[in-house]
């Protein structure tokens, strides 16, 4: 469907033990700005903090406008479907409205939201995955929780586009537009591009027509564009390749034997990508064939960990600092950020500027992007977490956040603080209009209460100065999806069933 009636949004409902539960701890603060430059604007991405769930090419997770400062919060939410709905990757149009990707059952939905409301202004149905057929076949829901592809990691470009690739293995651009045929001013999505990837990439996949399938399916995890314009991706089973928007011509390579499922990130220099064995910077020739520029393997460990989707990074690179690039390993005891070099000149026994290991022996993993702003590099545990059933009956993770230096020499690396936070599986977010980052919270509970909150953290100290209850059950779990700051200063977390927003009161 590529226009629907704007409809009023329904709330999510809360689980038993609402009212038993702290709404709201802390106070309000006041905005301390930090100093520093953020990173460099795509040319072909809408502007940082609006374009995809990193924020920005670099991956920063970074805002440079105010979230909330907890002055009286207030919460609204919009239930997506009966089941399901997860909105994750929210991205804002030109006007502040919402662009985003939401997962139902009944496949993934690219909608237009009204920011203050929630309300839906138009929607654009994408295909089923074949995770999702295969996990109502087998009762296994594992395989749906675990797959990053579909449509999740998609952007949104310099016109108000929507990037994605859906599970046809193909790549849509998408904008929206006012609908013709709606008598009180509708909007209606509208494909502009539609690459076909499946002459280079297997999709013998599963589906209600093709449950046993004898060949290959390789689905297609993210997409970005690079400096140039050239619209990169790569897939499950290790392909990275490229779309010329002006030619339609598509090259790709494949590194063998390697998964990638995280998205990517992307400079002037290069595009960087992590995958299951190692960190990889790429160039594009003049035929649009990726190229490796240089290549450094980690240790990841001897099995994926709970709280991981594979047995690698769980991280999209960040690129930051004086041309420096961090990711974190798997390795088998204590997890380690790992941050290089970016040059293509330096010498593969100089690349690696510092090792810093983190969170507890035997429990330290992320499946999540890093917070990078200047020399400083934030990280979460997500130890424990594996989809929604996971933290049910009051259950948490053993948590914990670290902030992390680059001396400014560039001779190491130094541990500033750490924090017990317990962000299960948010991607979380630094405002750097006002200092506070932002996590998604859950304490155990003995009761079984499963109460969830918008986190407030100061970014010098680590202290937590506020968090507002945004509701209780495993609907209001957030299940992987990121916290985006909007540009009027609401925070908008993807959950199980739909979205929720948290913003100051008067």
């Amino acid at each position: 469907m590529y226009g629907v009636p704007p409809a009023a949004a329904e709330e999510i409902p809360q689980a038993p033990g609402h009212r038993l539960v702290s709404h709201y701890d802390g106070g309000p603060v006041a905005a301390a700005p930090l100093p520093g430059e953020a990173p460099p604007q795509h040319p072909f991405l809408a502007p940082n903090g609006r374009s995809g769930m990193h924020s920005d090419a670099a991956g920063s997770a970074t805002s440079p406008w105010s979230g909330p400062l907890g002055k009286n919060p207030r919460v609204t939410s919009e239930k997506i479907a009966a089941l399901g709905g997860e909105c994750a990757t929210a991205t804002f149009d030109s006007a502040g409205r919402l662009v985003t990707v939401c997962g139902t059952f009944g496949g993934f939905k690219v909608k237009l939201l009204e920011p203050r409301t929630l309300a839906t202004l138009a929607e654009y149905q994408l295909p089923q995955r074949s995770s999702t057929v295969q996990a109502i076949t087998s009762l296994d829901f594992s395989k749906i929780f675990k797959d990053t592809s579909g449509g999740a990691y998609f952007y949104l470009d310099d016109q108000d586009r929507a990037v994605l690739a859906d599970s046809r293995q193909h790549i849509l651009r998408l904008s929206h537009v006012p609908d013709p045929d709606s008598a009180d001013g509708g909007w209606r999505f509208r494909v502009d591009d539609d690459w076909d990837l499946t002459g280079q990439v297997p999709h013998d996949c599963v589906d209600w027509t093709n449950l046993w399938p004898t060949g290959t399916c390789d689905p297609v995890t993210s997409v970005m564009p690079d400096w140039s314009g050239r619209i990169w991706w790569v897939t499950r089973q290790g392909r990275v390749g490229t779309v010329d928007p002006a030619t339609s011509r598509i090259r790709s390579v494949r590194l063998a034997g390697e998964e990638i499922q995280n998205s990517f990130s992307v400079a002037e220099d290069g595009v960087s990508i992590v995958t299951d064995h190692a960190l990889y910077s790429f160039r594009a020739g003049d035929d649009g064939v990726p190229a490796v520029q240089w290549r450094e393997a980690y240790d990841r460990g001897t099995g994926a960990k709970p709280g991981s989707v594979n047995q690698g990074s769980g991280t999209t690179p960040d690129l930051f600092g004086d041309g420096y690039v961090a990711i974190t390993d798997n390795a088998d005891d204590r997890m380690n950020v790992l941050v290089y070099k970016r040059g293509v000149d330096v010498p593969a026994d100089q690349r690696l500027v510092c090792k810093v290991p983190v969170f507890g022996p035997g429990a330290s993993t992320t499946d999540n992007s890093l917070i990078t702003w200047g020399n400083s590099i934030v990280v979460e545990n997500n130890y424990g977490y594996e989809n929604v059933t996971s933290l049910v009956l009051g259950r948490s993770v053993v948590g914990g956040v670290s902030r992390i230096d680059v001396r400014a020499d560039g001779s190491g690396c130094d541990t500033v603080w750490q924090s017990a936070i317990r962000s299960p599986s948010v991607v979380p977010k630094l405002s750097t209009a006002n200092g506070l980052l932002y996590f998604y919270e859950k304490e155990p509970n003995y009761w079984g209460i499963d109460a969830w909150y918008l986190t407030a953290v100061d970014f010098r100290t680590g202290e937590r100065r506020w968090r507002q209850l945004t509701g209780t059950g495993p609907l209001y779990d957030n299940n992987w999806a990121p916290i985006t700051l909007g540009p009027d200063g609401t925070a908008y977390v993807g959950v199980f069933n739909g979205i929720v927003a948290v913003r100051d009161g008067g």
